[in-house]
């Protein structure tokens, strides 16, 4: 028997290699519009708000209709480019694994529900998660709300609740609704930014990830 009964995954930078995507439609939004350019660093940074949450802190000073403008412009550029972005190395194993274990699973996300809902096919990893939230339906993280609506959904308690991800965002997440979390560094955030928010542990990739799982249950 298992410490958890439910496991949220992040989408982008956890369990898909977006990150590098995800900043170059940015860049592109941003040239569009004639912003003022920014460090590839920078945008990687804010991946795993919501949108709007997203175009306000790479651009704080900036009027409302300019933030709406960023966030409108990105999505059209995501959503038309017909790039397939990778899954990371053991995602599928990993999440079909944790399925036919009876988790129940979930993905908490900054992304739009258009946007969740065309990697969930084109992955197809979509059957394998029993329920999902977006920043579009729920307040962005680290808001509380995306986990706390998925841990009422399936009626556990929230230190049954495992959250992993790749940002600061992911696992404060986590610590503000009560769950646990498990840092993962190939994605957008560093070790020492992953640390600062203390999750039960910090690994380097999905291998990792399973095999923490896998000590946590034999230990049980």
């Amino acid at each position: 028997m298992s410490q958890y009964q439910l496991i949220v995954f992040d989408w982008d930078g956890t369990l898909m290699d977006s990150t590098g995507h995800i900043v170059d439609c940015m860049q592109q939004a941003i040239t569009q519009l004639d912003l003022a350019p920014l460090d590839d660093s920078a945008i990687s940074h804010i991946i795993g708000l919501g949108l709007n949450e997203a175009a306000y802190a790479l651009y704080p000073t900036a009027s409302a209709a300019t933030i709406s403008s960023l966030a409108d412009t990105y999505r059209d550029i995501w959503l038309n480019n017909p790039l397939e972005m990778p899954l990371f190395a053991n995602a599928r194993h990993l999440v079909k694994s944790l399925n036919e274990q009876d988790y129940f699973l979930g993905v908490a996300t900054g992304k739009s529900r258009r946007g969740l809902d065309k990697v969930l096919a084109s992955s197809q990893l979509g059957p394998l998660f029993h329920a999902t939230r977006c920043a579009g339906e729920c307040h962005s993280k680290p808001h509380p709300q995306m986990l706390e609506e998925l841990i009422t959904y399936f009626g556990v308690d929230a230190d049954k609740t495992l959250m992993i991800g790749d940002t600061e965002y992911d696992l404060q997440m986590a610590h503000n609704a009560g769950a646990d979390s498990l840092g993962i560094t190939h994605g957008a955030h560093g070790i020492v930014t992953l640390e600062a928010c203390q999750p039960k542990a910090i690994v380097a990739d999905l291998y990792q990830a399973e095999q923490w799982l896998s000590n946590l249950s034999a230990k049980l």
